[in-house]
């Protein structure tokens, strides 16, 4: 049966992107919004020759002042854009939305806009937004921050309660949810994956390597979101020991991209290549670009969480070296995949020699970028993931209409009681 489907990942990963284009593709109507003013990495959000007209795209909140840094601003951002995705709900009036990476106060006019209109509710929980944003306001602004930390919690435990299911990544996520005693009836669990169906492993001498006047010799790659909490030093320690050479391409934006470009500007970092993001359409080539490709995650990530570049990483067939605490689920999946090395977020020294050991041993890169694209092609079969999704909304939508028959009965009897 074919559905009219809201996806509205705040974000806009690519991943998510390319669930919407395979789903349209399947017959059904696909609505993909996401925050327009997010300056992060981006899938390719426009429709292309080959789509089919069932899938739109809407971006959100072009018009919202909005900021990172103050909290009071950011709040009354959250709030606006919430109520702006609650707007589209009530305009294209879809069969079911599933709704992930939002913040929390976002999400909660999503759901309401959901619950008034009866549509059933998907909740992603991509990690739990409101648990991070507690322990960073409490550390932040103590004795306050508990209480705004607390409220949090509150929200999207409610949310959760108000949803028709909700969406895990990972089977340790049920632990948070049966404390808050939402019943495994409702959760399904589905992992991340990677854009494999738009990422092919290519040789090195791409056009744009050429363009950037990289070079011929060995390239070290970041690409994504820089800020300071993922420790840029990483990156700068690595760049002071490159030879003439070589070069560290960072493809990036935020503080920590800022922080090395300072440190570059002060006359360090020669073999430093600072560049901005790139359109999702060319990543193929930006990673190919790379032979070791770089990732960090800051110490107070979420403990299952999994940056969506790492799960990208993967498909491109390069050796990873990647800075994370040894209990965020990234570490797991690379140490299952064989695709590289793991150091600690603060180990400078560890990162440094984990990546010139692919350098001075190119057939220990090569085996491990065949076993991440080995791994990847076994677990992103995007086929197999877009029935997993049809299923779920097929679950959703007739536990909804069983609520609702249930309350009209209700109802119903009871207005035959009265007039008794």
């Amino acid at each position: 049966m074919s559905l009219n489907i809201l996806i509205h990942d705040y974000a806009g990963h690519p991943f998510q992107v390319e669930l919407s284009r395979k789903l349209a593709a399947r017959g059904h109507r696909v609505t993909h919004a996401w925050f327009h003013a997010d300056a992060g990495p981006k899938g390719v959000m426009k429709r292309l020759q080959q789509d089919p007209t069932e899938l739109v795209f809407r971006p959100v909140g072009a018009d919202i002042s909005y900021s990172k840094t103050n909290f009071l601003k950011r709040r009354a951002g959250d709030r606006k854009y919430g109520r702006a995705v609650a707007d589209l709900i009530a305009e294209i009036a879809p069969d079911v939305v599933i709704s992930g990476n939002t913040p929390t106060e976002a999400q909660d006019p999503i759901v309401r806009a959901c619950h008034d209109h009866h549509i059933p509710f998907v909740f992603w929980c991509q990690d739990f937004f409101s648990i991070a944003a507690s322990d960073l306001l409490a550390q932040k602004m103590p004795g306050i921050g508990h209480s705004i930390g607390a409220w949090y919690r509150y929200l999207e435990r409610r949310q959760m309660r108000r949803s028709a299911r909700i969406l895990h990544i990972t089977d340790a996520f049920s632990e948070q949810t049966d404390r808050w005693g939402i019943p495994r009836s409702k959760v399904v669990v589905i992992p991340n994956w990677g854009a494999l169906e738009n990422i092919d492993v290519l040789d090195r001498d791409r056009m744009w390597a050429r363009d950037h006047d990289l070079g011929d010799g060995i390239r070290f790659l970041y690409s994504g979101t820089l800020a300071l909490k993922h420790n840029p030093a990483l990156l700068e320690a690595l760049a002071g020991e490159l030879s003439h050479a070589e070069k560290l391409v960072v493809v990036s934006a935020g503080v920590g991209a800022e922080y090395l470009r300072s440190k570059q500007s002060s006359g360090n970092l020669s073999h430093l290549t600072l560049l901005p993001l790139q359109p999702f359409e060319i990543m193929q080539d930006v990673l190919a670009s790379g032979d070791v490709l770089l990732c960090v995650i800051e110490r107070n990530a979420g403990k299952y969480s999994v940056p969506s570049k790492l799960l990208t990483y993967l498909c491109a067939g390069r050796p990873i070296v990647l800075a994370a605490p040894a209990e965020n689920l990234a570490v797991s999946i690379l140490r299952e995949s064989g695709a590289g090395i793991v150091v600690e977020p603060e180990d400078v020294s560890g990162f440094v020699v984990g990546a010139l050991s692919f350098r001075d041993d190119p057939e220990k890169g090569l085996q491990a970028g065949r076993a991440g694209r080995a791994w990847a092609e076994k677990h992103f079969d995007l086929e197999a993931i877009s029935d997993r999704f049809e299923d779920l909304f097929h679950a959703a939508i007739s536990e909804t209409k069983g609520h609702r028959r249930c309350s009209a009965e209700a109802s119903s009897s009871a207005s035959v009681g009265a007039g008794s």
